[in-house]
């Protein structure tokens, strides 16, 4: 990979507009520096561009759209932005309050009727607010939409039957179906898809003509990355998720020429060509901090940033950095990355995407740019450090976990098939085909069992870059099977 890099860097884009010249120096040395973190890091294909003082002063793409292609990465290659799409939400919504339409204050239930949570005092309290700042005393509720074949809808009418994890805005825990149900506002506001309000209200006005809604709407793209991901120690190409059922949560796409309109809006403070799309007061409040976040809720980078406070506004993590303050949000799904980050005191964005799976690359190369603009120079080796951090030598060292010696089966194979029921998760079956074990949870976790001891099974799951994971039967006070255990989660055998 690295001899391929070297062959196709010329071909690749580099933008060097005329009022970026007097950065030129910083552009060359910030070029050199991701060609060598993308030695270390191995993405497949990486997109990059900063901005600084009002002008998109860097646009480039590096490597190629798949592995073992020669189709390379330009500026007008597609890329996922994942959870990046949270802040395109916040800010619809925010354009919904200039208009008079609604208030931050307002109750969901206000605009969503039909909205439901387990608890009624939180139902009943819910503001638009709390949907954007992950404090809606909600546990992760992901696998409503990513390990059953239900829609968007179905995930939302679901969130009455999750029990409440924490008191509302008491705390914080990351929640993807709060920001679907965002997007629904907008909808139930404007009467308009969600998708089809931010390309009236932003991608257009922007200029962002390369800036989709859903990955249904690229999936024929020719000039789209795909994902990849380390499977036995070898990058590989995987099938692209999918989360247009939750769309607003994180399921836009865009290219990275686009992406830098989109910090440079940001960073002129909502106003685009002298037109101001976002008012100063409302534009203010989408930065402001609503919400602290618990060190064990935020990022693993916090351990070499070593922040004095973290806390969360509306639809971007913030922290202390240098006695600065840091807007940023990733983006993740399996096989692909992004980030947007700013410091708008300097008046410095960037925005990376990448197509391999956690690849920290992208906040290196954040906190490298603002160091950057910051001294004049690169002066710390920030890919290095976090790819320490990220890869650290004990846990590769780390014995595997063993089964039991010779250790049998406590229930009887034939005892095991059949199907499993959850309220909230769904069902699995157990089946037996060629004389192997099956495992299927709602048609769309499938895999193979082994036996490893006693009651326990080890599922190795069709989809590689899933893994494995172990299953346990359980047997209730009379001896028979009573339910399996699956990702922490119990669903009870139909009798």
């Amino acid at each position: 990979m690295k001899s391929f890099f070297s062959v196709v860097l010329l071909a690749l884009t580099f933008c060097l507009p005329i009022n970026a010249q007097t950065h030129s120096k910083k552009i060359k040395e910030l070029d050199k520096y991701i060609q060598k973190a993308i030695d270390l890091w191995n993405p497949p294909g990486l997109a990059v561009t900063v901005v600084k003082d009002g002008n998109i002063i860097f646009t480039k793409g590096y490597g190629v759209r798949t592995i073992g292609t020669n189709n390379i990465v330009d500026e007008n290659t597609l890329f996922g932005c994942m959870s990046t799409t949270k802040a395109f939400v916040a800010a619809g919504l925010a354009m919904l309050v200039d208009d008079g339409k609604l208030q931050w204050s307002d109750k969901v239930i206000d605009h969503l009727p039909d909205f439901r949570l387990k608890d009624s005092y939180i139902t009943r309290e819910l503001n638009i607010k709390d949907l954007l700042t992950h404090r809606s005393g909600l546990g992760n509720t992901d696998y409503l939409w990513s390990i059953m074949t239900i829609s968007g809808d179905s995930a939302y009418y679901k969130l009455r039957e999750v029990e409440k994890s924490y008191s509302l805005r008491s705390s914080f825990i990351y929640q993807n179906l709060m920001y679907h149900t965002a997007g629904k506002v907008i909808e139930a506001i404007s009467g308009k898809a969600w998708g089809d309000f931010l390309k009236e209200r932003i991608y257009m006005p922007l200029d962002m003509n390369d800036t989709y809604p859903l990955l249904s709407m690229v999936k024929d793209k020719e000039n789209k990355a795909d994902a990849h991901y380390l499977i036995d120690k070898e990058i590989t190409k995987i099938d692209q998720m999918s989360a247009d059922n939750v769309g607003a949560a994180g399921s836009m796409w865009a290219s990275i020429s686009d992406a830098g309109k989109w910090i440079q809006f940001l960073l002129n403070n909502g106003v685009v060509n002298n037109d101001t799309l976002i008012k100063p007061k409302t534009f203010k409040e989408l930065f402001t901090p609503q919400q602290i976040i618990p060190a064990n809720q935020f990022y693993p980078t916090r351990q070499v940033t070593k922040p004095n406070w973290m806390t969360y506004g509306l639809g971007w993590f913030q922290h202390d950095y240098r006695g600065r303050m840091v807007q940023f949000h990733t983006g993740s799904l399996a096989g692909m990355v992004a980030i947007a980050g700013m410091i708008p005191e300097d008046n410095i964005g960037i925005y990376v995407m990448g197509n391999l799976d956690h690849a920290e690359i992208r906040h290196a190369l954040m906190y490298t740019v603002f160091d950057l603009f910051i001294d004049g120079k690169i002066t710390r080796d920030w890919s290095e450090e976090l790819h320490n951090l990220y890869h650290p030598e004990s846990s590769e060292n780390q014995t595997a976990p063993k089964p039991i010696a010779n250790a049998p089966a406590s229930i009887a194979e034939s005892d095991l098939l059949g199907t499993y029921y959850s309220e909230q998760f769904g069902w699995v079956t157990i089946s037996k085909e060629d004389d192997t074990l099956k495992f299927n949870a709602n048609d769309t976790v499938k895999g193979s069992l082994n036996h490893w001891h006693y009651n326990t099974y080890k599922c190795f799951f069709n989809k590689r870059n899933w893994g494995d994971t172990l299953i346990n039967f359980r047997m209730d006070e009379n001896g028979k099977l009573s339910h399996l255990e699956f990702f922490g989660e119990t669903f009870y055998l139909d009798n």
